[in-house]
């Protein structure tokens, strides 16, 4: 199997799309929406 330029970036291509994909999924993701949210309030504690 020999594999030229254009099958190279299909490939970087696919697994990239795929690697967003699951970024995306743990961004949505329920298990992480308290440690999110407990981020997003870091800014307005008071020392």
């Amino acid at each position: 199997m020999e594999l030229d330029t254009n099958t190279l970036r299909s490939l970087a291509t696919v697994v990239s799309f795929v690697t967003f994909m699951g970024i995306v999924a743990w961004a949505w993701s329920r298990r992480n929406a308290r440690d999110f949210e407990e981020a997003a309030n870091l800014p307005f504690e008071q020392d």
